[in-house]
């Protein structure tokens, strides 16, 4: 019965890969774009190539946490989740899954919305940076379809920001304050304050 009340291994893996994957891909992305935009203003001390290379590695990345979100989806739709604690009122039971379900969202949208921008660039593109490894295009270039999926890509770093601000404070609240098991399903080290 206690196994029930916590994720697998798995789940409690993909968790934290996919977790910190997107934390560095926000901050490294907005770091390569400043980069790009420097050069673009005639920063001569920027690398041109060291920029390309960034973008790559940002592409290889989030393709990487697009395969990694689509089997932790499958995972979790094929695995059953924990229950929510009994003292949950209605109003946290709705934020929780809305809130989960927006990541599952983020972490699908994000890379596909940056994989679109990348192939609407006309910018090549190469997975771990290797020139034999061309990253397929989903869209033919379109100055139009870059401008606006980039826009909407670089405001769902945003989005994440604030929807991984909700998950952490709730999961403290629930640690601290209501003092169940929330928290320690997925930090397992932990013991539940109740």
């Amino acid at each position: 019965m206690a196994n029930d009340r916590k994720y697998t291994a798995v789940a409690i893996a993909l968790h934290w890969i996919i977790a910190i994957l997107i934390i560095v891909m926000i901050f490294a992305g907005w770091q390569t774009d400043d980069m790009r935009q420097a050069m673009l203003e005639g920063d001569t001390s920027i690398d041109p190539a060291n920029v390309a290379m960034l973008f790559n590695w940002h592409k290889t990345t989030g393709l990487l946490i697009l395969v990694l979100s689509l089997i932790r989806l499958g995972w979790r739709l094929s695995h059953k989740v924990p229950p929510l604690p009994d003292g949950m009122n209605a109003f946290e039971r709705f934020a929780a899954t809305a809130t989960h379900w927006g990541f599952y969202a983020l972490m699908i949208g994000m890379p596909l919305g940056g994989w679109i921008t990348a192939s609407a660039s006309g910018f090549p593109s190469f997975l771990f940076n290797a020139e034999f490894l061309p990253l397929p295009s989903l869209v033919d270039e379109n100055e139009a379809v870059y401008e606006i999926v980039g826009e909407v890509h670089s405001k769902g770093a945003w989005a994440i920001l604030v929807l991984l601000g909700l998950h952490i404070g709730a999961a403290l609240k629930h640690h601290f304050v209501d003092r169940d098991d929330v928290l320690t399903r997925m930090v397992t080290f932990l013991k539940p304050k109740g």
